[in-house]
C-alpha cells in the first residue's frame, strides 16, 4: 500500500502547518493510523496515532498543539500543527500503529525556523 505524505514546509515558530497523508487502498479504513517524524540524526518517533474509532492518542512533546484526524471516505490522515517550535523539525510519515500497514515513502519535510 502506498502511502503519500505532504503539505511540510518552512515555517516560523509559533506558527502551523496541516500536513495530510493518502492511503492507495480503502482497506485504510480498518487500521490504526499514525503520524511519525524523523528529525536530523534522531530516530524515528511515534507522534499521533487515530484508533479507526477516532481515539487518539499523543507523544507528550506535541499534546496539545497537534490534532490527528481521519476521513475513512476520502482514505486520509490529517495532521494539524499549531504552535510548532524548532524541536518539531523533521520528516514526517504515516502509517499504521504498529508500522507497516504501507510503505514509509519520502515523507513530507517540516522545517520551523526564524
Amino acid at each position: 500500500v502506498q502511502l503519500q505524505a505532504f503539505g511540510g514546509g518552512l515555517v516560523q515558530p509559533g506558527g502551523a502547518l496541516r500536513l495530510s497523508c493518502t492511503a492507495s487502498r480503502s482497506s485504510f479504513r480498518f487500521n490504526v493510523m499514525a503520524w511519525y517524524r524523523q528529525a536530523p540524526g534522531k530516530q524515528r518517533e511515534l507522534v499521533a496515532v487515530i484508533t479507526t474509532g477516532g481515539n487518539t492518542h499523543y507523544a507528550d512533546s506535541v499534546k496539545g498543539r497537534f490534532t490527528i484526524s481521519r476521513d475513512n471516505a476520502k482514505n486520509t490522515v490529517d495532521l494539524q500543527m499549531n504552535s510548532l517550535k524548532p524541536e518539531d523539525t523533521a520528516v514526517y510519515y504515516c502509517n499504521s500503529s504498529p508500522p507497516g500497514f504501507g510503505s514509509w515513502g519520502q515523507g513530507t519535510l517540516v522545517t520551523v525556523s526564524s
